[in-house]
């Protein structure tokens, strides 16, 4: 036999009412998201710093956490997680929560060369969500005062009188600083040898006289530039650093088109939801806009930048574009 179902028609007036819940609840659900956004952050913000303190990431991500704890009221906290060449801290970024309380500040060398140069088990063009480009930081050519030349031409000719007795340090094979000088030999037609450091100790070196020049970060050097230790001959961007406005290019100084260099900003997880993204967007931008903020940054040797995450998107996948062909040119991929 079988069963038979009847169901009883609701008056209108009840059709009604649930009708009127329903359009309360969708509303209150559509408005979630924005005030997810609009309470962010509800707890201290973790910003990953994948070097050790005091270079220039550390130095930037510190400058910008602080006025973000003071905007929002609550702590934007510094953490250094260095080793492998910025993939430890990157790693451990992309392996977060994607609710906006973990971030990274993150620079050329883990986003877009690192991809070409190790076997990575994520891809950070993919895995990590752009929020805001924070700087552009050039580097310099610098030489030991004591080897006499006053400018990139008499350091070429001397290079050139003198083949393979030249040698250049980096921070490490693949470095932003490796593959500047790479760049320089190779259009240059120079015979120089690159020799690889950890840290300071390229500087150190550098200093002793035991490696003639290296292409360094403007603030690593900026404070030994002043006080004489040592010599600026040209910058690497196409335009000449506010920080070092009497120092050609190598673009002027006859390396037309060199560029090369490093450039800083802020990252989250992947899945962290837009409305955060852009409202952190808005605060660094405000942030690297005011006169004292941009005058310590050039002060540090960083060219403020701002903009959008989309632009910021697009010129980091036109980096790991230009990037990746230096790297595999140069014969430092490390697979």
């Amino acid at each position: 036999m079988k069963t038979v179902a009847y169901r009883t028609p609701l008056k209108p007036g009840i059709v009604k009412s649930l009708a009127a819940f329903a359009a309360i609840s969708a509303a209150s659900l559509l408005g979630a998201m924005p005030a997810q956004a609009q309470d962010y952050p509800t707890q201290t913000v973790k910003v990953v710093v994948a070097f050790s303190a005091g270079g220039t990431t550390d130095i930037l991500a510190r400058l910008i956490s602080n006025h973000l704890s003071n905007e929002y009221k609550q702590s934007f906290v510094v953490e250094n997680k260095p080793g492998a060449g910025g993939n430890i801290g990157t790693a451990n970024v992309i392996s977060a929560a994607p609710d906006g309380h973990t971030l990274i500040m993150n620079s050329v060398g883990p986003i877009a060369i690192n991809p070409t140069l190790y076997k990575l088990k994520y891809d950070p063009l993919v895995d990590l969500v752009p929020i805001v480009q924070v700087a552009d930081v050039p580097n310099v050519l610098v030489v030991n005062p004591a080897l006499g030349v006053e400018n990139i031409n008499d350091l070429v000719a001397q290079i050139k009188a003198n083949p393979g007795k030249f040698n250049y340090s980096s921070t490490g094979v693949g470095t932003s600083s490796h593959l500047s000088g790479y760049m320089m030999g190779k259009e240059g037609g120079l015979d120089i040898t690159h020799v690889p450091y950890k840290g300071a100790d390229a500087l150190n070196d550098l200093l002793a006289g035991r490696v003639q020049f290296m292409f360094a970060t403007i603030p690593s050097v900026h404070p030994l530039i002043t006080a004489g230790k040592l010599k600026a001959i040209a910058v690497s961007s196409l335009h000449r650093s506010r920080s070092l406005p009497d120092v050609p290019t190598m673009d002027e100084s006859g390396f037309k088109g060199f560029q090369a260099g490093s450039w800083f900003g802020f990252f989250a997880p992947k899945g962290t939801p837009d409305e955060i993204i852009q409202k952190l967007n808005a605060s660094v931008n405000r942030i690297i806009k005011q006169p004292d903020i941009e005058k310590q940054m050039v002060h540090e040797g960083a060219d403020p930048v701002g903009g959008t995450p989309e632009q910021y998107k697009a010129f980091i996948k036109s980096e790991y574009d230009r990037w990746k062909t230096i790297v595999i040119e140069s014969g430092a991929v490390n697979n």
